[in-house]
């Protein structure tokens, strides 16, 4: 019994590891940009998303460009990124998203 009690014990720790660490599940977003203390957001918003599933198949466009379009957004003034990621990237969807006129 000592066996399968430190067998289920290493198997905890390695999910809570997992958890805490990002590899079961990720969401986050960060600026594509470091000038902060001049930034304009700007009135319109446009989105474009790419995905991944089972590290064999991608799709989609998350360029710039296309998130301006989808914005109908002329003027770029800022843009962010968002990463989400499920179990080590069995599936993930990369997001730009642009701020703008």
């Amino acid at each position: 019994m000592k066996i399968w009690r430190r067998i289920a014990t290493a198997a905890l720790a390695a999910v809570l590891v997992c958890i805490a660490s990002g590899c079961a599940y990720l969401d986050v977003q960060r600026p594509l940009s470091a000038n902060f203390d001049s930034t304009q957001i700007g009135t319109k918003e446009g989105r474009s998303n790419s995905y991944s599933v089972l590290w064999l198949v991608a799709w989609g466009d998350s360029g710039t460009r296309a998130a301006a379009l989808h914005g109908d957004i002329k003027i770029i003034r800022y843009a962010d990124t968002e990463t989400k990621s499920v179990l080590l990237g069995i599936y993930s969807r990369m997001t730009t998203v642009v701020y703008g006129d």
